[in-house]
């Protein structure tokens, strides 16, 4: 199996291991770093530790194969399908028409990195997602209009995630002006960038393939919570 083809527990037993909390054979990041977790392999017994994990409380956010019924005392809050794709090797990034001045976010910078990823929705953004890597940004007004950054980290590979723009300042090319400043950062590296996104959001999809981005895998996504007392409460009898 590639490495991509389960990327989030990859990265949590190579590179991004320091975050890494175990839960059988479940591994996840701290929840107020990423909601995200994973297994080697998704069986009965992976089921059990991820029931187990969420019924005091939270969430976890997991990449799949393919959808699964929903276990039992578990319930889905958010699901779909995930397109990831990977920088060509031979792709040569366009070049920047229209410069813009820059900076990499931090702590100080997190209150409106939460505020405009909330607004935005590019996935999940918690107080210290990030951490995980480097968040680049752009400034109107002294205010963050846009922001990409560095997630998952595997061998050889970085993924860029949290790339979004206020509606305010659409059309001005800033999304695809910072993953390009990230993408030459991650190649000088050595590594090959990587994205997850939804394949039906087409303007993205469009923007990444001009990029060199080119699809390899689809999957899918579930964000898992255990079933609320008041929604089994209120679930119907099974007559007998």
């Amino acid at each position: 199996m590639h490495l991509l083809d389960n990327p989030i527990w990859n990265a949590l037993n190579t590179r991004q291991a320091y975050f890494a909390e175990s839960f059988g054979p479940m591994k996840r990041f701290p929840p107020d770093v990423s909601p995200l977790g994973g297994f080697e392999k998704l069986d009965d017994e992976a089921i059990d530790a991820l029931r187990a994990l969420l019924a005091a409380d939270g969430t976890a956010g997991l990449f799949m194969p393919a959808r699964i019924d929903v276990p039992a005392g578990l319930e889905i809050m958010i699901e779909g399908a995930l397109l990831q794709m990977v920088m060509d090797d031979q792709a040569k990034l366009p070049a920047i028409e229209r410069p813009h001045d820059f900076v990499e976010l931090g702590d100080a910078d997190v209150p409106e990195m939460l505020a405009l990823t909330a607004l935005t929705k590019p996935g999940p953004f918690v107080t210290r997602t990030r951490e995980m890597g480097t968040y680049l940004g752009i400034r109107k007004g002294g205010k963050l209009v846009a922001m990409a950054g560095e997630r998952l980290k595997l061998p050889g590979y970085t993924e860029i995630s949290a790339v979004c723009t206020h509606p305010d300042h659409l059309g001005n090319g800033y999304a695809g002006f910072l993953m390009t400043i990230l993408a030459q950062q991650i190649r000088a590296r050595g590594e090959v960038p990587i994205l997850h996104t939804l394949p039906g959001n087409t303007r993205a999809v469009q923007l990444y393939d001009r990029l060199g981005f080119k699809n390899r895998l689809f999957q899918h996504f579930a964000v898992f919570r255990a079933v609320s007392k008041s929604s089994a409460q209120a679930a119907p009898s099974v007559p007998k």
